[in-house]
């Protein structure tokens, strides 16, 4: 081979390495290429991922804090600062939409202290607590709300000029210096009529990413949702509180008050007072007028309470037409002058439609000047008022502490009789336990609920021959058996034996055969004969000996009377078993078929509602129907 010849062939075999390095760096590069675009779509990705797990991490924060207790201003503080620190954001508020006499504003419902919120405070306020925005007539901000649409600000310095007045722009312009904000967010917030404003986002950025926007929105409906919460919370707490006709405190609500200003009194030595009012007449308005009339009539009296109130006394509507007032700080003396006050307003108040006027019975007691027991003080003005009923009405009458001796002292003399002298089989350990209860309490001048301490005995004794038998509803059963006992008008005297005989009218079902008592069948004939028998067992083998209840015994002994005469023991009827004694009936009849048994699941409401009106003149007569229907009606509310 020749020289030329091999250099010719060596220029070839260059040239194939050379495209073929060309063809593989071609190659390589692409590759390169592929990669940077790649590690560029990870970074993103990656970026996305983390802002998207930031915005869940955010947004799960915000609803775990919307199902807390905490109250709704500390709820939203907590958005908006993990709004500020998480996004990068400069600053962010909550903004309100105020109305008073003179203007209407903006007021800030968040706020962060830092540098940012003291160069706000320069515009208009000295802390940015007080710090009012005055949005510009058909601006930005308004602009917003009224179109529910997100807005911006490209200038801090056109969002002072248009949102705040009298601006020094002197001093505007050197606070721009120190502030490096290039966009301002405004995303309004509606909730119903309740809460008109905006949410105000400051940014370091021009640019707005769209999942930036699509976070922001969405926290914002976030917000919205927290305050609609907070909202519906305060209304339950509100209905939980209160009476639903009158506004009032409930009797819940008064019970609690009346233990926490025993404690403060006690603590502090200085009195209170209790005024206690009764409707005079109601029934009478009632059947006159129809029952429409009739809560016109309460809601009037309840009106009169609230607007001669002071501030710090607590008005309660404690059930049917029956009111108490506990007067903080009132000895006796100011509350017979706060009570004849009252009863004249009262006498002065208009029901429209109604031709005749309305009138009151009150009553008055005071904590420590004559007991440091709250059932005492209780049963003092509950007695005081029906006196003030017995002697003419529209009147008030004071407690008379020489004149009390309470249906609870009765009680827990006889319960402890009972259990001292072993009258009915009972475990002698927790016989002695309760003893010793019910003694304490006969000596405890705390102020604490003699009540509760019956109540808690009855499920006891209740729970031992009967494991069925529902915690709680011994309480239940005494005060709606009240409720019927007031609503037919029966004098305190009836009403207190009316308590006493809900505590111990089934006592004679402690004597009957436990294989029975406890049988988790419906009961047989012969059965169901034997089971008959508690009346007279409770009424005369258990409770005859004992002298303090002697009252008591034709009300037990007739608990099981029917209305027709088809009940038991005696198959006496009519008038011819005691009121009381109905009320009993009546009461356990409603309890009994709304609990739980073995055989069968409990009726509803409004199931045993109507099984009750269906017994009308057979098992009940008419008048204790209505009252029940009237009673358990309020009962539900309590």
């Amino acid at each position: 081979m020749g020289i030329l010849d091999w250099i010719t062939q060596s220029a070839k075999k260059l040239k194939d390495v050379e495209s073929q390095i060309s063809v593989e760096t071609k190659d390589v590069l692409e590759v390169y290429q592929r990669n940077v675009v790649l590690e560029r779509e990870i970074a993103q990705r990656t970026e996305e991922l983390r802002l998207a797990n930031q915005t869940l991490l955010t947004l799960e924060q915000v609803w775990d804090m919307m199902n807390s207790s905490r109250p709704l201003s500390s709820v939203l503080e907590t958005i908006v600062s993990s709004l500020y620190g998480e996004f990068g954001y400069i600053y962010s508020f909550i903004a309100q939409k105020q109305y008073c006499e003179n203007e209407t504003y903006y007021a800030l419902k968040t706020y962060l202290e830092n540098d940012f919120s003291n160069s706000l405070c320069s515009f208009g306020s000295n802390s940015i607590y007080d710090l009012k925005i005055h949005p510009k007539e058909g601006g930005i901000i308004e602009n917003a709300i009224s179109k529910k649409e997100i807005a911006y600000y490209i200038s801090f310095k056109d969002f002072i000029n248009d949102n705040f007045s009298d601006i020094d722009q002197q001093k505007l312009d050197e606070i721009c210096k120190n502030i490096d904000v290039k966009t301002i967010i405004i995303l309004p917030i509606i909730v119903q009529s309740q809460f008109k404003g905006f949410l105000s986002v400051f940014s370091p950025r021009k640019e707005l990413k769209d999942d930036e926007l699509s976070f922001l929105n969405l926290f914002t409906r976030q917000i919205e949702l927290a305050i609609t919460i907070a909202n519906l919370f305060e209304t339950v707490k509100k209905q939980a509180v209160t009476d639903h006709l009158t506004n009032l405190f409930n009797r819940r609500f008064f019970e609690d008050a009346l233990h926490r200003e025993a404690t403060r009194s006690l603590r502090t030595k200085q009195p209170f007072s209790l005024i206690g009012l009764d409707l005079d007449h109601l029934k009478r308005i009632n059947d006159t007028y129809g029952h429409s009339m009739g809560d016109k009539a309460i809601a009037a009296i309840a009106n009169v309470i609230s607007t001669t109130s002071r501030s710090v006394d607590i008005p309660s509507r404690f059930g049917g037409e029956e009111f108490f007032i506990i007067l903080p700080g009132i000895d006796a003396k100011g509350a017979l002058i706060a009570a004849q006050r009252l009863r004249q307003k009262i006498a002065q108040a208009h029901v429209e439609g109604l031709e005749e006027g309305i009138t009151a019975s009150l009553g008055v007691s005071s904590f420590i000047e004559q007991t440091t027991n709250i059932d005492e003080l209780f049963e003092m003005c509950d007695k005081a008022m029906y006196t003030s009923k017995q002697r003419g009405r529209n009147q008030v009458t004071l407690a008379n502490v020489d004149n009390l001796t309470s249906w609870q002292d009765v009680a827990i003399d006889t319960f402890v009789d009972i259990l001292t002298q072993h009258r009915i089989p009972f475990n002698k350990n927790l016989a002695a336990d309760l003893i010793s209860k019910l003694q304490q309490k006969q000596q405890d001048a705390s102020g604490t609920s003699t009540q509760e301490t019956l109540y808690s005995i009855v499920d006891a004794i209740s729970q031992s021959y009967f494991p069925l038998y529902q915690e709680g509803s011994t309480k239940n059963k005494v005060e709606l058996a009240t409720l019927i006992a007031k609503r037919l008008n029966l004098s305190k005297n009836e009403v207190d034996e009316l308590k006493i005989a809900m505590l111990l009218y089934d006592i004679g079902n402690t004597m009957m055969p436990k294989n029975i008592m406890k049988k988790a069948a419906p009961l047989n004939s012969s059965e169901k004969k034997e089971i008959q028998k508690h009346p007279i067992v409770g009424a005369r083998d258990i409770l005859q000996p004992i002298d303090a209840v002697s009252n008591i015994i034709p009300i037990i002994e007739h608990h099981h009377e029917n209305w027709d005469g088809s009940g038991y023991p005696n198959n006496i009827k009519g008038d011819e078993i005691p009121k009381t004694s109905q009320i009993i009936l009546i009461v356990d009849s409603y309890f009994a078929m709304t609990s739980y048994r073995p055989y069968r699941k409990p009726y509803t409401h409004q199931e045993a509602l109507e099984e009750i009106k269906s017994n009308t003149d057979k098992k009940y007569s008419k008048e204790i129907v209505e009252a029940f229907v009237f009673a358990i009606d309020e009962f539900r509310k309590m």
